[in-house]
């Protein structure tokens, strides 16, 4: 084999290399995907809820109704 060929078979045999890693790392990761998405629909409904809890509170319930009773009164 030449000099050229064997440098550009080097070369090639570490770009494989690299791509070998990656997927090896990647492969590692695939079982986290389900487990953040777990995290995160819980974060989900704990804020839904949270919000629902301050939205039917008496208060905003009360200001809420002021609003939408002034945006109907408005004349046109």
């Amino acid at each position: 084999m030449s000099k050229t060929v064997r440098v550009r078979v080097r070369m090639l045999a570490r770009e494989v290399h690299k791509v070998c890693r990656v997927r090896a790392v990647v492969r590692r990761d695939v079982g986290m995907v389900t487990s953040e998405y777990a995290v995160g629909i819980i974060a989900a409904v704990g804020f839904a809820a949270l919000l629902y809890k301050v939205l039917t509170s008496g208060e905003v319930s009360a200001a809420l109704q002021g609003i939408v009773e002034r945006a109907l009164d408005v004349r046109m």
